[in-house]
């Protein structure tokens, strides 16, 4: 199976002016580049469900539609919350792209924090969750508690994957390592961000007992002011439950993706 993730700015490309400004044309590259990995799963941080960035277009929609996948979406911020009734704000989330159709997701929300989604989507196989955290440190350590409490619980193997905006560097995930027992699937530690000249490890895949990690790498593409994952791996099943494997070849950069609540 090959997972996604990527950060990918609400299509509005690797430079901080061009923040507020009109996503089709980016978009249409970040999409050409997640088609060509053609991917099982995609969870996508940063995405612009139709403000006037997107000419009132949902992003996940559009990128599910291109790729011929399901789509799950969601507001970042809490329901009732300030931050949904402000303008650009409220139109701001995260995403799953998925090849199956999508049954099963939940939207958790950390009690800490001005962005506190946890949007968790169970397959077949294998449960994935999708996280932004805060910027401030402290805000930061209580969801990472908050986050353990909530995985610790999950019965099957199990991915967490997400900007996780560790400013302080990788040590601040530690315990929270520690304690459930993760991987880091970056196992060489690839630097994510900035992606003109990538220097900090933000985001990552972290993966439970259950999960074989086959491959894993960090395309070098200029969509987003973060650097895209791609992980591909296998779930231990049964041999009568199991699908056949990928077969990787060199220099392949295909993706996976998951779903949204429209179920486009």
């Amino acid at each position: 199976m090959r997972f996604v993730l990527y950060n990918i700015r609400y299509g509005t490309g690797m430079k901080m002016h061009n923040f507020m400004r009109s996503s089709t044309r980016n978009l249409e590259r970040i999409s050409a580049f997640l088609h060509a990995l053609e991917p099982d799963l995609v969870g996508l941080v940063e995405v612009d469900h139709g403000s006037y960035r997107t000419g009132g277009k949902d992003q996940a929609k559009l990128l599910a539609d291109a790729l011929g996948h399901y789509h799950s979406y969601c507001v970042k911020y809490q329901e009732r919350s300030f931050w949904r009734e402000v303008p650009v704000l409220g139109k701001q989330g995260n995403a799953f792209l998925a090849r199956d159709r999508i049954r099963n997701e939940v939207f958790h929300f950390f009690e800490h924090g001005m962005k506190r989604l946890v949007m968790e989507l169970e397959l077949d196989h294998v449960v994935v969750y999708l996280v932004h955290l805060a910027l401030g440190s402290r805000v930061r350590h209580q969801q990472l508690g908050a986050l353990y409490n909530l995985v610790k619980k999950t019965r099957k193997p199990y991915i967490v994957a997400g900007d996780f905006n560790v400013l302080s560097g990788e040590r601040e995930i530690d315990l929270f390592l520690a304690a459930s027992g993760l991987q880091n699937a970056n196992v060489r530690r690839q630097p994510t961000y900035p992606s003109s000249h990538p220097h900090r490890h933000l985001d990552f895949i972290l993966y439970s007992r259950g999960v074989k990690i086959r491959n894993f790498r960090v395309p070098q593409v200029p969509f987003s002011d973060h650097l895209p994952l791609v992980l591909d791996f296998d779930v231990k099943v049964g041999k009568e439950k199991r699908r056949r494997p990928r077969m990787h070849q060199a220099g392949d950069h295909r993706a996976v993706a998951p779903p949204e609540s429209g179920q486009g």
